[in-house]
């Protein structure tokens, strides 16, 4: 490695762990981005007016041209679920069949069949926390443990799952040209590994943390009433089921709707089935409502995609790539490295994939790798370092959201959201390395 080179290796160093401080400190995101971009392009041989009028914006510009509608449509299918309290139906019906002796599972178990679904992570997390509150008051676990449960149930085994009508799923099926049930057979058994590993992890943690004193203590915003009339569970999952079937099926070698189709029709029949519950006097407030939030989210990720294109045009980056590619043993070791650790400095799995599987995809699938090996590998890789302190999503959820600090929650969301996919992601590059054709 050359000395400018070597400068701008630091230089990335020092943005990404800028990056992660300033946001830990609540500041603005593009403030951040921009930020962080101009010190990347200092150090790393690009001229700063072509850094950010060039590589940053035409990395913000085509993750917005690519994934809008899917975060659109997402959000929108959340939105009917939110208002009509679908999603709550659904947790609750979950928390109710697993009963008090699995009380600590259902919450995240809850989530992630209203991830897999369509569901945003966000969206998803918002619901199900005022159930999780009620389960962890009468069952007495720690209160801190509520971020994990959440986090864990939407942003692993049901994101990256086989079949999911998440962007995790989308981007690399439109890179690589595959459909969302890429590397089935190896993504589930996968996700199977992480949600059984996360649930060993999170019975211990909370039964340790029980057996040295702590209980669930509850915080002044905490409400107890739940006086709301609820949907049947079963009703709220048909559109659900139907999104799923939607957009997997095929018919003549392709799916019945493609992905942002399939996720809207699903929100329509939410609007439908469960009509009765929601105002329908706020319909084009509450879509005004969607959109505005949509542009929010995806503009949010954008920002630091932007910041991802200026690092991938400075001097140390194709050093980097070079030397994850290269990494001794089956290629599938380099895919898994590469994108958790984009997405890492992304700080966003689906601005890492955004990132990763435009860069690495084609490298792989030249070297002759089944498509949808790499698919799968990418997308569940992409789950791990994007969950480290500085991630939005894990930042809303536990201190927004639930009011706890980092300090208190953040390690077992360590160990659930970024350990066990970790695992999962070994997993996948064993047995791809052995099966690299299975479906």
């Amino acid at each position: 490695m050359s000395g400018a080179e070597m400068v701008s290796l630091i230089g990335i160093i020092i943005a990404l762990g800028l990056l992660m401080i300033l946001v830990m400190k609540g500041v603005n995101i593009f403030i951040i981005a921009i930020a962080c971009s101009v010190i990347v392009a200092l150090t790393g041989g690009i001229n700063l007016y072509d850094a950010l009028k060039s590589n940053y914006m035409e990395g913000f510009v085509g993750f917005l041209k690519n994934n809008f509608l899917i975060f659109l449509t997402g959000t929108l299918m959340g939105k009917m679920y939110e208002v009509t309290n679908g999603a709550k139906a659904i947790a609750k019906m979950i928390v109710r069949i697993f009963g008090a002796k699995m009380a600590l599972i259902s919450i995240p178990l809850a989530c992630g069949i209203i991830s897999y679904g369509g569901v945003s992570a966000f969206v998803a997390s918002f619901a199900v926390f005022p159930i999780a509150i009620e389960v962890f008051k009468e069952a007495d676990l720690p209160r801190r443990f509520i971020p994990a449960a959440l986090t864990f149930g939407c942003s692993t085994f049901a994101m990256v799952a086989p079949g999911a009508p998440q962007i995790h799923n989308a981007i690399p099926a439109q890179v690589l040209g595959t459909d969302l049930m890429a590397g089935a057979v190896i993504g589930f058994i996968s996700c199977g590994v992480i949600l059984l590993l996360g649930a060993f992890l999170l019975y211990r943690m909370v039964n340790k943390a029980k057996a040295n004193g702590e209980h669930f203590v509850a915080k002044s915003m905490d409400n107890f009433q739940e006086d709301t009339e609820l949907p049947n569970g079963i009703m709220a999952l048909i559109p659900l089921i139907i999104t799923i079937i939607l957009i997997n099926f095929k018919v003549d070698g392709k799916p019945i709707l493609p992905l942002e189709a399939g996720v809207f029709v699903g929100s329509i029949l939410v609007f439908i089935i469960l009509n009765k519950y929601q105002d329908n006097k706020r319909v084009l407030d509450n879509v005004g409502e969607v959109c505005k939030t949509s542009i929010f989210s995806i503009s949010n990720t954008c920002a630091v995609v932007g910041f991802g294109a200026v690092v991938q045009a400075s001097l140390a980056f194709p050093v980097a790539v070079n030397a994850m590619v290269n990494i001794p043993g089956p290629e599938f070791v380099g895919i898994a490295v590469g994108t958790t650790v984009i997405a890492g400095i992304t700080g966003s799995a689906s601005g890492g994939l955004g990132i990763a599987a435009p860069l690495l995809g084609p490298v792989y699938l030249a070297r002759g790798v089944a498509a949808g090996a790499i698919h799968r590998t990418m997308s569940i890789s992409s789950a791990a370092l994007d969950s480290l302190p500085h991630n939005g999503y894990i930042v809303t959820v536990t201190n927004g959201l639930c009011n706890e600090t980092h300090k208190d929650a953040y390690g077992p969301i360590f160990w659930l959201t970024v350990v066990t996919p970790a695992v999962g992601t070994i997993v996948a590059v064993v047995l791809f390395s052995m099966f690299p054709m299975l479906p």
